[in-house]
């Protein structure tokens, strides 16, 4: 039992109707997945802009160089 064995696949078999529905399902099932991560994605940085959006605004040359 200790011996290890190697296996090598040569050929898989799979009808092209059957290929092409799985690749449609696949597909499809991507849709909704990316949906769910660009809301992720647009919450993550939607809070970075705000911990970090107003860092632009802080400098001298956005109220013509005058102090506030």
């Amino acid at each position: 039992m200790s011996e290890k064995q190697t296996v090598t696949i040569t050929d898989i078999d799979i009808p092209f109707v059957r290929l092409m529905m799985i690749i449609i399902k696949v597909s499809l099932a991507a849709i909704p997945a990316a949906i769910v991560v660009s809301l992720i994605l647009g919450v993550i940085m939607s809070l970075f802009a705000g911990v970090f959006g107003g860092l632009g605004m802080m400098g001298p040359w956005m109220h013509g160089g005058r102090a506030l």
